[in-house]
């Protein structure tokens, strides 16, 4: 297994700046290295965090919860599977261990999406199902961190007004 390259220290203090809002900081694998306690609310109804190394595309892949989490699973599924071939052909070991572990696990599934050679998103609007806050639609971007570690931050903000709501209801509990 290949270990996970570490985060300089202002990158989680630059995390808690955005506070309430949900981010974090991934590899190109999708490897989770950092997060925020908004993301932590966000994400761990959905499993994602139930692990010891969070990783993105095993998750969507390899927990039946992320298909109720992302009520556009395919989509999801897709972009997952999307970077990591992205990442296996950048040269990532860790990626194209990652993709062999899935195509043995998830079979078939995995695997068309993975050969099919799309483009992954950096940007776009994902929507969650939260079993507190209801169906969230979260728009995302996604800002590469300078360095060596192949790192990235991904931050999620309200693509419409109810999400706006219940995330800023999510934010006032918080903080009382």
């Amino acid at each position: 297994m290949v270990e996970p390259r570490p985060v300089r220290p202002t990158v989680p203090a630059l995390l808690d700046r955005l506070e309430p809002t949900p981010a974090f900081v991934a590899d190109a694998r999708g490897d989770l290295h950092a997060l925020t306690a908004g993301f932590r609310w966000l994400a761990a109804p959905s499993g994602l965090l139930d692990v010891t190394r969070p990783n993105l595309a095993r998750h969507a892949f390899g927990d039946a919860r992320a298909r109720t989490t992302f009520p556009e699973w395919e989509r999801v599924a897709d972009e997952r599977a999307a970077a990591l071939r992205a990442a296996a052909d950048l040269g990532d070991g860790g990626a194209a261990v990652l993709a062999e572990e899935l195509s043995i696990t998830v079979g078939a599934d995995f695997g068309r999406r993975f050969t099919a050679g799309s483009v992954p998103g950096g940007t776009g609007v994902e929507r969650w199902r939260h079993p507190e806050a209801g169906e969230l639609r979260l728009a995302h971007e996604s800002l590469t961190v300078p360095g060596d570690e192949d790192h990235r931050l991904v931050a999620y903000l309200p693509a419409d007004a109810a999400t706006a709501r219940a995330l800023e209801v999510r934010a006032y509990a918080a903080t009382s």
